[in-house]
């Protein structure tokens, strides 16, 4: 279990320092470490980390980890708060039970499980593409309801379209 754990370390460090694209760069990464593993221990590592493949600045897919910007690669991810300082969430506005979140582009898929993450009472889930996060609303809620439950999570939500 000890190598188990001192790999998801490695791995964990090599995403959050290098812009790696496909799993094969990643084993070989590992591997310059000192780490053996298959192709398939490696997606299992990889999902038990909640890593995930998310643009990049100058376009290219990468592994990113949650709560990490895809902008600038750093050692201490950022809080979804210190992200949206940074005006990540442009816009809110709900139609019925559906709400919609527009970001930057690049920040929905890590904005979305935060807030899946956040198990917020009300939200049935959240669908991330590039830059839009749709979000299903429990039936019966209204809309200052969920901004409410929002600004748990994300503060000053209150650009709506």
């Amino acid at each position: 279990m000890k190598v188990k754990k001192s790999r998801l370390e490695a791995l964990r460090l090599i995403i959050s320092s290098m812009e790696l694209g496909s799993q094969t760069d990643v084993l070989k990464e590992l591997k310059k470490r000192g780490y053996k593993l298959t192709q398939a221990t490696l997606s299992r590592d990889l999902r038990q980390l909640k890593a995930a493949r998310a643009a990049s600045h100058d376009g290219k897919y990468v592994y990113v980890l949650p709560n990490e910007t895809t902008y600038k690669r750093v050692s201490t991810p950022l809080s979804t708060g210190k992200l949206l300082q940074q005006e990540v969430c442009l816009s809110f506005s709900m139609s019925g039970q559906l709400a919609v979140l527009k970001t930057r582009k690049g920040y929905a898929s890590a904005l979305a499980y935060d807030i899946d993450s956040a198990h917020i009472d009300g939200i049935l889930g959240t669908i991330a593409g590039y830059d839009t996060i749709f979000i299903a609303v429990r039936e019966g809620m209204s809309k200052e309801e969920i901004k409410g439950k929002f600004a748990l999570i994300i503060p000053d939500i209150i650009h709506e379209v």
